[in-house]
């Protein structure tokens, strides 16, 4: 996940081309003239495969996973209750999600600011950033920049250094909890399965599904509850004032995934007769 963002830059650096304003990913058409920008750009590089692949993986593992290898009735012979190993379970899918967030994003700035360098506007010593966010193609909006300008939002009132920082923490958030979502799904399908690649392939398929209907639109009446319906919203943090609505449509649904597939998954695993 951190290597993606860093073969994007250093590509990037070296031909000095990027997508134009309206094409490619969210923020890169911006990175050549502001590499702090670039935690932005890398987030949206990583969010549609990269991220959930890793999340199903490992929360696909969870259960299943200690169920190939032999290890899950010794584990509850220990005694260990069940539903003590599935709170332990998903903390650590919950770290792990966080953890892979945040080295996403850290690594994606000093890539950002040591590949690509700062903002033009800072070079020259305007003490500002420098550039205009407009929106991009696929529903993403791009960045162009304009050397001596601050950063200004989706709807043109300009953001500082804090109220940028301020944004990509949000963005950090809402991607973390979309991503529990995600675990959620697979650690319910962990507790039916003794593979751990089948529990994380059918979170896969659930996503690859929703993801089809979100684009169908025979299936508008069912869209705003699927899973991956608002993983894009992070956008409107970007916006001057933010625009809530997606982004508070995004965390219930989310809040509604995460609540329902591990009660599902508890009530699963805590009757489930354990052979392996």
């Amino acid at each position: 996940m951190c290597a993606l963002p860093l073969v994007v830059a250093i590509f990037i650096a070296v031909t000095h081309l990027s997508p134009p304003p309206g094409q490619g990913s969210a923020f890169l058409s911006a990175v050549l003239d502001n590499g702090q920008l670039y935690p932005a750009a890398a987030l949206a590089l990583v969010l549609p495969v990269f991220l959930p692949v890793a999340v199903a993986v490992v929360a696909g593992d969870s259960i299943a996973g200690e169920a190939s290898a032999g290890t899950l009735r010794y584990l509850l012979a220990r005694p260990v209750g069940r539903t003590r190993l599935l709170v332990a379970k998903l903390i650590a899918v919950t770290t792990f999600t966080l953890v892979a967030v945040i080295a996403v994003t850290v690594t994606s700035y000093a890539t950002g600011v040591l590949i690509l360098g700062p903002s033009r506007a800072a070079a020259v010593g305007t003490g500002g950033l420098s550039g205009s966010i407009g929106p991009g193609g696929n529903g993403l909006p791009t960045a162009g920049l304009q050397a001596g300008a601050a950063i200004t939002s989706l709807s043109g009132a300009p953001l500082t250094t804090l109220e940028l920082v301020e944004r990509v923490l949000g963005t950090m958030t809402f991607i973390t909890v979309s991503m529990l979502g995600v675990a959620a799904i697979a650690i319910f399908l962990s507790t039916l399965a003794d593979s751990a690649l089948g529990a994380a392939l059918g979170a896969l398929a659930a996503l690859v599904a929703s993801e089809v209907l979100v684009t169908l639109n025979a299936a508008s009446a069912v869209q705003p509850f699927l899973p991956t319906r608002y993983w894009l919203a992070w956008i409107d943090f970007f916006r001057q004032p933010i625009f809530w609505r997606d982004i508070q449509r995004g965390f219930a649904i989310q809040a509604v995934y995460v609540v329902v597939f591990l009660a599902a998954a508890w009530a699963n695993f805590a009757t489930r007769d354990v052979t392996s």
